[in-house]
Formats: C-alpha cells, structure tokens, sequence
C-alpha cells in the first residue's frame, strides 16, 4: 500500500479513535435546500468515529451529486444501527457482512468498499508482541480473548467459526471473553494486557499501523484469514430501486472526481463499487454452520 501522507495521517487516527458517540447526525437545513429529499446514511465508529468534519465534507460532496439533503447518523454498534436500517429510519447504513447475510431477506446490497486494490479484507488474530509462543487461535486455551462485536465477522464470527471447525468449543475454550465494541479497542485491549489475544478486522490494523505504530507495535499478527467481502454499504429490501441506484452512482462515482478521490483518501479506501453477493458466501456458509450446531444466538 502506498505511504499516507501527514494530513491523512492525522484523518485516519482520528477515524480510528476509541471513544464513540451516541448519536451523530450532520445535514444541510438551507432555505434552499429544505424541500430536496433527505438521504440519511448509518455508520459505526468502525469507520467513522467522531468526525465531524469529514462527514460534513462528505456530506456536501454527497448532496452536490445526489442533488439531496444528505445526514450522517452514527451510533456506537453494529445492532444499534442494524435496528435503524431495518426499521426504515435509515435509507442504508455501512455495516459488516455478517448481519448482511443474517438478515439477507430484509436487505440489499449498494456497494462495497474498495481497499488495497480489491472489496475484500482479512480477520486478524492479533497478540501481544511480548508474546513469541502463540501460532495460532488453537494456542490459547484457558486465556482471555477480545471480541469486538456479537455482529462483527472478522470480530467474532470467524473465530469462533475457526475454533469449532477444528473441534474446539468457543464458549469453554477460553478462560474468559468480552466485546470491546471496536476494532480498535480490541487493539488497545491486547496492547495493555487486558486479553492475552483478540479478533480485529486487518483494514483497522493495518490502518492503525501507518497512524499509531507505537500502539500497534505492543501487538503482533499471529495469523491471517481468508479474504471476505469488506463491510458493505446496504439498503433496506424494500427502499426503491431507483434511490439505490442514485446512492450507488454518488459513492462509486467517488473516485472519478477530485474532491471524491480526497475524500477517499481521507478514508483510506480506494473507492467503492456496486459489489457481488457472492463475496459473502464464505460468512454464509460460516454463519450456516454454526446455527446448525447452535453455537450462535
């Protein structure tokens, strides 16, 4: 990937602060823009945490295309704005895979996140960098393990999926678990010694290590997963086909513009694109084994 320069340094830093909002809206209310429709768009601080400039910039770049009033609304969890979006009072939301295909019959793809040249990431299984023993999720039997979130893929379901496909059982297996409710947090858990090992998504990790090395260099990668399809940006089943398609034009269009490409590169992506469903067969086929050995709720 190539070097992030100081002022996207300092962007991505913040992007990536531990301490979450509960509730973040942002949204032009002009004489002259009040009688435009309004698109509200759902994040977590998985992304988007406490930035209010960016989201307005975002904001303005997003209403100067969709010629609409648009409004960041953020909440502090997967579920909390999972609610939202499923209850209509959101338009999309940018969400994990995993509650895309948990409740697939409510909801519809509209794009995906292009990062280090592909809509794909990694699950990192993260330790502390004291720690030179550990190969593997199986070595941590009897620790205490950072989850970041119950609707997380690469923060919970994937570990556990891991553990029980080789016959271990994820709620005896270790000592003792908790959720962060970030990624980053799940880092700082580790780094300071409050769990021996945690799940993070690679795309915080290694955007944390061009930012904060001093933070992440208290931990270390023990293993990579497989590629999942990155966190998508989603509409409810039922939102009209004709507003997808002019949410999907204003985000893929990103990267064709020059305030877009900044913006981008405020968000350390590369752009977005309208995505396939089949990149989240593998979280499918996860979520599907462990429902059926009722190792999920």
């Amino acid at each position: 990937m190539p070097a992030i320069n100081s002022d996207r340094r300092l962007t991505i830093k913040r992007l990536l602060a531990g301490t979450c909002v509960p509730m973040l809206s942002t949204r032009a209310t002009s004489a002259t823009s009040v009688d435009k429709p309004v698109i509200k768009i759902g994040t977590t601080p998985v992304f988007l945490d406490q930035q209010l400039a960016l989201l307005d910039d975002w904001r303005r770049h997003l209403e100067s295309v969709l010629q609409a009033r648009v409004s960041f609304v953020q909440r502090s969890n997967y579920r909390e704005i999972l609610e939202l979006l499923l209850s209509r009072q959101l338009d999309c939301a940018w969400l994990c895979g995993y509650p895309y295909v948990r409740f697939r019959t409510s909801l519809q793809l509209v794009a995906v996140p292009v990062f280090a040249g592909a809509p794909l990431y990694e699950s990192y299984l993260i330790a502390s960098n004291d720690d030179k023993l550990t190969r593997s999720i199986t070595d941590l039997a009897g620790k205490i393990f950072a989850f970041s979130d119950p609707l997380s893929n690469s923060g919970y379901l994937f570990p556990r999926h891991q553990l029980w496909s080789q016959n271990k059982s994820p709620d005896q297996f270790f000592a003792r678990t908790f959720f962060t409710s970030s990624h980053r947090k799940v880092v700082e858990a580790v780094a300071v010694g409050l769990a021996h090992a945690g799940a993070v998504d690679g795309y915080v990790w290694e955007s944390l290590a061009k930012v904060a090395p001093t933070l992440t260099a208290k931990t270390r990668v023990v293993a990579k997963s497989q590629k999942f399809g990155f966190p998508p940006l989603l509409a409810h089943r039922d939102y009209p086909n004709e507003r997808v398609a002019l949410i999907r034009s204003g985000v893929t269009g990103m990267s064709s513009t020059t305030h877009g490409r900044q913006i981008l590169n405020r968000l350390n992506l590369d752009g977005f694109v309208p995505g396939d469903d089949k990149l989240y067969d593998s979280i499918t086929e996860m979520m599907n084994d462990l429902q059926r050995v009722n190792l999920l709720a």
